[in-house]
């Protein structure tokens, strides 16, 4: 998959905020951090479950099933019970939008 996909505009995207975007098959979870944006898979590697209905805080995701945590600045796994990271993915702000895709 090349094409990029619009997440929002920039101004519905805060710093703190978070937004999941859909590129074919893959949730991306898209978040606004300090002003830099950043985007993972939409999914705990340790169980299919959706990391945007977990807390952000700090810079990492916490998901909500069992309280696994993932860097979303890399997508690092950050203890148990989660090993394997999140797929991380591109992001671009262009024409006042903020843009994403699944790039694997």
């Amino acid at each position: 998959m090349n094409d990029w996909v619009r997440v929002c505009a920039t101004s519905e995207l805060l710093p703190g905020e978070s937004k999941v975007a859909w590129d074919g098959d893959t949730p991306i979870l898209v978040v606004n951090l300090d002003g830099d944006f950043y985007a993972v898979e939409d999914q705990c590697t340790h169980e299919d479950f959706e990391l945007s209905a977990g807390v952000i805080e700090g810079g990492q995701v916490e998901c909500t099933l069992h309280g696994a945590r993932f860097d979303l600045r890399t997508g690092e796994a950050l203890c148990a019970p989660a090993y394997a990271p999140v797929a991380k993915f591109p992001v671009k702000v262009e024409d006042g939008a903020v843009w994403t895709r699944d790039d694997r």
